[in-house]
């Protein structure tokens, strides 16, 4: 580069630093990305412009990655470091690109050996998609002109999005090395970058009232207004009036402003509230998103920070917010207004004798699918209020199937999210509700009450699950699906409601497979299974690492996140969160729970009870007999192993145990927890009391079981309310009922059932 241009560069760069404040797309581009530090790179935009150069080259820099305005120097030859598709704002691709792109296959064929990694960047100033049948709203005037005002009000809120690369020699061998290579980069080229678009702005927004005419005109709603007016006996003018009104509680109403005024807002929140928010497996989506799927959201529900924060990891990870469905109950003011513009639709807890409602509910649905929009809904219906999924409602999920049958829309990929806190801000409420005290209306009131809670809120986890194609999933669940696509309008398939269920359990298995464990939740786990919750510092140290090593060692899935850390930062992490007691006995520390305490913190044991479960059942079967096989403790969990995989949703078959049960036997010997001698298992004398707290988290479940069992033994004619009730009752009564019937009546009782 001369001299003249590092000048005009320089005083280019100047305003753009004061203007321009870009963010990396992905944040950890160089593990995500894997580029070789050895292999030179080569840039590719989609257009030509200088602040986009300039602003690219500011990232490249701050990774250690080669300055794109520095030269490529190869074979005594230098060539650009950046290739841009097109010279104007539109990727039309023009001669220079393919003329540099000829003079990078032509040091190929020189020197076979070389490879160049090929980098497609896109520099994005706003993500604004614009209203449909609207003009952008730029400055048309001059080009330099609209891009200072394009600088000025957007330049903060910029975006350098780094795709996967390319390399040139797989590139030059799988296509050949002739002209027509050029000329298909760049149509491949610039189909990639409108998709990359696409990814992360969305599709144009629509305009409110043309999208009700559209609903409105549409044959099934039309429909479901002259019955309405015919079963109500009012006119057909106030059965649409009473449509319009429906939709317009429905609908969104996004807004990019709201979106990126929040996006400020919440940044600072986040930074105040979380140690940090730690994000596993967004790469598969972005993936999902640049091939043109339709992404359904389908996040675990935990807390009302789940809507907020999800939104917030996506923008940040190059995504385009989703349009979520939100609970009627939420649509209060000021909240009702803000969520809307940040994408809430909503949805009431019933359609059942309402089918103008649920007529024009589903097609409203089926609208956004079709438009291209991503779409997030909680399908537990409302927050867990004990930290385990709750069953799965399916009315959303059939809407969705019925949609992509009805519609013909573009592939439909769920994405299971596993959403997971240090702190959730409503345990306290959760508890009380648990204990009979009737759920508070959502208000303005309680809203302001819940950000007097906010404080140090510890680590935030969004995992994102392995995502289930629902044109796959048809195809091996209903091979004939596709006949019924014409008949969907006149009734239901016979199908699709066990498809649907089915379905459902599907998803709630990949969202704990992809669960986080984390200080509170481990720690939580071991001072429950304590007698009078209280450990020492050391034995909860030695507990911390047991339970480490099982999910290290023998992996409940792939996916599921384990803590890092050492056992003592775990703890001093859980120490700051100020929900355990510390207290001094004898020279020794020791770690306690008070009942209230105690009671709040199942809510975090029980996010996770389902990674650990089977090697505590495996615990309490070695514990209750002084030798045993391992044949019969496969035989023994294979026993009550369906209860546990339909409570907890566990995703291992009935096929699968034997091998996962060998292989904790395996683990819990060399931990040496238990021993095995002449093929018989038996607990280890010496580190006897970490293996009981391992078997105590079985210990409630058991009981539980135990306690139905003997009341279905004794009272075969029970109806389901009272053998709830007469359950609850013996539990609260006999809190330590397994002593009455040890596991060995338990597994001969829950045999017969």
């Amino acid at each position: 580069m001369s001299g003249w241009r590092k000048i005009y560069y320089k005083l280019l760069n100047l305003p753009l630093n004061v203007l321009v404040k870009s963010k990396p797309i992905p944040a950890d581009m160089l593990t995500v990305l894997g580029l070789d530090p050895l292999c030179p790179i080569l840039y590719v935009l989609p257009y030509y412009a200088k602040a986009d150069l300039l602003t690219l080259r500011t990232q490249c820099l701050a990774r250690d990655l080669p300055d794109p305005l520095t030269p490529l120097e190869i074979a005594g030859r230098q060539l650009p470091r950046y290739i841009c598709l097109a010279n104007g704002a539109k990727t039309a691709p023009d001669g220079q690109f393919k003329t540099l792109f000829h003079h990078y296959l032509d040091l190929y064929q020189v020197n076979p050996k070389l490879d160049v990694q090929i980098l497609p960047v896109t520099v994005m100033f706003g993500r604004s998609p614009g209203r449909e049948n609207n003009n952008p709203p730029y400055f048309r005037l001059l080009k330099g002109l609209r891009k200072i005002f394009t600088l000025l009000w957007l330049g903060r809120d910029t975006f350098v999005h780094f795709s996967a690369k390319v390399s040139l020699r797989a590139l030059a061998n799988e296509q050949g090395q002739d002209k027509a290579i050029a000329n298909k980069l760049a149509r491949v080229a610039a189909i990639h970058f409108l998709r990359q678009r696409l990814m992360i702005i969305g599709p144009p927004l629509p305009i409110r009232q043309d999208l009700f005419k559209k609903l409105l005109s549409s044959k099934v709603i039309e429909k479901a207004i002259l019955d309405e007016a015919r079963v109500k006996k009012i006119s057909d003018k106030k059965a649409s009036r009473s449509a319009l009104l429906l939709m317009e509680e429905i609908a969104t109403d996004i807004s990019y402003e709201a979106v990126r005024f929040s996006d400020r807002i919440l940044g600072w929140m986040w930074n105040r509230l979380y140690q940090g928010i730690s994000v596993h497996n967004a790469q598969r989506v972005r993936k999902l998103a640049q091939a043109g799927h339709e992404i359904v959201y389908v996040p675990c529900h935990r807390s009302h920070m789940d809507y907020l924060l999800l939104s917030y990891v996506l923008y940040y990870q190059g995504l385009v917010p989703p349009h979520i469905a939100a609970g009627v109950n939420l649509n209060f003011w000021p909240a009702g207004p803000i969520f809307r513009r940040l994408g809430a639709f909503f949805i009431r807890r019933s359609f059942n004798g309402n089918k103008l409602y649920s007529t024009v509910f589903c097609e409203y649905l089926g609208e956004l699918f079709s438009r291209g929009y991503s779409v997030e809904y909680f399908i537990e219906g409302g927050r867990s209020r004990t930290g385990r999924l709750l069953e799965p409602k399916t009315g959303i999920l059939s809407i969705t199937l019925q949609s992509m049958l009805r519609k013909g829309i573009r592939p439909i990929t769920l994405v299971p999210v596993y959403i997971g806190y240090e702190h959730v801000m409503e345990v306290a409420t959760y508890t009380k509700e648990l204990r009979g005290a009737v759920k508070k209306k959502e208000s303005l009131l309680q809203m302001i009450q819940g950000l007097r809670k906010l404080r140090n809120l510890g680590q935030g986890y969004v995992n994102f699950g392995e995502p289930l194609s629902l044109t796959d999933y048809l195809n091996h669940y209903a091979p004939d699906w596709r006949r019924s696509i014409d008949a969907v309008e006149a009734q239901r398939p016979s199908w699709l409601t066990p498809a649907v269920n089915d379905l459902a359990s599907t998803i709630m298995i990949r969202i704990n497979n992809a669960a986080a464990a984390n200080a509170m939740n481990l720690c939580s786990t071991a001072l429950l299974a304590a007698r009078q919750f209280s450990l020492t510092a050391k034995q909860l140290l030695e507990q911390l690492d047991c339970y480490l090593q099982l999910l290290l060692h023998v992996p409940y899935t792939t996916e599921v996140t384990v803590p890092d850390k050492a056992p003592e930062e775990l703890l001093n992490n859980a120490l700051s969160m100020n929900k355990f007691q510390l207290k001094h006995d004898n020279g020794e520390d020791i770690i306690t729970l008070s009942h209230e305490q105690a009671v709040l913190v199942t809510y975090y044991r029980n996010n996770i009870q389902h990674l650990l479960i089977l090697p505590s059942l495996v615990a309490s079967i070695v514990i209750n007999h002084h030798g045993i096989s391992r044949q019969e403790v496969i035989h023994q969990v294979a026993l009550i192993y369906p209860m546990l995989k339909a409570e907890l949703f566990l995703h291992y078959s009935q096929e699968q145990l034997p091998s996962v049960l060998n292989a904790l036997c395996d683990e819990l010997i060399r931990q040496q927890l238990i021993n095995e001698s002449h093929h018989q298992l038996m607990a280890n004398p010496m580190r006897c009391y970490p293996l009981q707290l391992l078997a105590a988290g079985a210990s409630d479940r058991l009981q539980r079981y135990a306690i139905t069992f003997f009341l279905l033994s004794t009272h075969s004619s029970i109806i389901r309310a009272e053998l709830e009730k007469t359950a609850v009752c013996w539990h609260r009564v006999y809190p330590h009922y397994r002593v009455l019937i040890p596991l060995n009546l338990l597994i001969k009782q829950g045999s017969r059932y």
